[in-house]
């Protein structure tokens, strides 16, 4: 969220870098490409072909794909997430060649051979029953699932049992084919560097790349489910999420909505449903809210696990703090502190570089555009206790809310 300068390939990659005097650099190829984009019964597609890109590709088997960095001591990870893949390492400075080669090679010329396709369908199934096997993590998934009721966002980003078990090499080159767009791809570095050199070398490995400008075509959701759900399973805690859809990424409330996420329920141990549940009744060890804004909505929730004979009181504390933001401005002083928090913490978080770096990639994707620091602080600063006042009434509406409770077996 800092200055940064840009290079646009003719094919429409962009080669984006931020400098950062460091003896470490980290780098990420981001793609315009998620779950949402998946057809009908090819759910966790996007996690799928995620995973053998480090397989094997046109001229390096498994094994040199992942010595290629690791013998080197970098780091080499990806993820897949309801809208982006992103592909990231962490390395020494003279290693950015040998890092930009790989990715070129991995995302662009992968092969997805069937014997390698079939061990990580294996593997793939494994990783669905160890979340399966964590009520915390699964019960996110089933809230989403039911908030957008038959739309892919709701989908699972790994998919099921069964659909990954029916997924092809056929179905991955035509998904990379339709949705891997060269207009939607960031490769973004921040590291000690000339530009003039991470340019060069983005022009060497990827402007061979051929152009692809397929248009994505992807449906807004509708109205969300509302209501109350229980699922009854073989665990010892209630868990419960209780939330709404929220505003998309380029609403003009998100700043807002942020800043009362992080006074009700972000990071630290002194936000609202932390101190009120945990601290004041200690009936829930762990309790938080969470605001992920996507390009045409967001998702607002409330998780929080206790004991069944606590899970009740737990939720009318929810509901009470809601209610209290929904009726009562913030007083001055508590609209300044939690503007100063907010800020403070969004400083802090700038010293993770690689988070930084896949941040700055994804405001470049969704919107042309990277915000400075200074802009960033502008824009909570702006935000009023009107406006907090207006945003609780509209998203913690107890009549729009869902809540989903997993409950144990009797």
């Amino acid at each position: 969220m800092m200055e940064y300068q840009l290079y646009t390939l003719p094919n429409g990659i962009r080669i984006m870098y931020k400098y950062a005097p460091s003896t470490v650099t980290h780098a990420c190829i981001l793609i315009n490409a998620g779950s949402r984009d998946e057809l009908p019964n090819q759910e966790g597609l996007a996690h799928f072909i995620e995973h053998l890109l480090f397989k094997e590709t046109e001229r390096r088997s498994t094994t040199q794909i992942l010595n290629r960095l690791e013998l080197v001591g970098a780091d080499l990870n990806a993820y897949t997430t309801k809208e982006y893949t992103c592909i990231h390492a962490s390395f020494l400075n003279p290693y950015l060649e040998r890092t930009i080669d790989l990715f070129e090679d991995i995302v662009f010329h992968s092969t997805f051979p069937e014997d390698e396709l079939e061990k990580e369908r294996g593997v793939i199934q494994d990783e669905i029953a160890s979340y399966l096997d964590q009520p915390e993590e699964a019960i996110m998934d089933d809230f989403e699932e039911l908030l957008f009721k038959d739309h892919p966002i709701g989908k699972n980003i790994l998919g099921t049992t069964e659909t990954v078990s029916c997924l092809s090499r056929d179905d991955m080159k035509q998904f990379i084919a339709t949705n891997y767009n060269t207009n939607e791809i960031i490769f973004a570095v921040v590291g000690d560097y000339d530009f003039k050199k991470v340019s060069k070398l983005g022009d060497k490995y990827f402007g061979g790349i051929a152009p692809n400008y397929t248009h994505k075509h992807r449906v807004t959701p509708s109205l969300a489910t509302v209501g109350r759900h229980i699922i009854h399973k073989p665990i010892s805690q209630t868990h419960c999420v209780i939330g709404n859809t929220a505003y998309a990424s380029s609403h003009r409330n998100k700043t807002g909505l942020l800043l009362l996420n992080n006074l009700l329920g972000g990071m630290g141990m002194s936000n609202r449903l932390n101190l009120e549940i945990r601290e004041k009744y200690g009936i829930a060890y762990t309790i938080e809210s969470n605001y992920t804004a996507l390009t045409d909505t967001g998702i607002f929730s409330i998780y929080f696990g206790t004991d069944a004979e606590k899970a009740d009181k737990a939720a009318r504390l929810v509901h009470k703090e809601l209610k209290k933001l929904r009726e009562q401005k913030l007083s001055t002083l508590a609209l300044h502190q939690n503007k100063q928090k907010f800020i403070g913490q969004i400083a802090l978080a700038e010293e993770n570089r690689m988070s930084l770096i896949i941040s700055m990639a994804k405001s470049l994707v969704d919107f042309n555009y990277v915000d400075t620091l200074p802009q960033l602080f502008e824009k909570i600063n702006n935000v009023t206790a009107s406006q907090l006042l207006e945003i609780s009434n509209e998203i913690f509406d107890e009549s729009k809310m869902m809540t989903l409770l997993f409950e144990p077996k009797q």
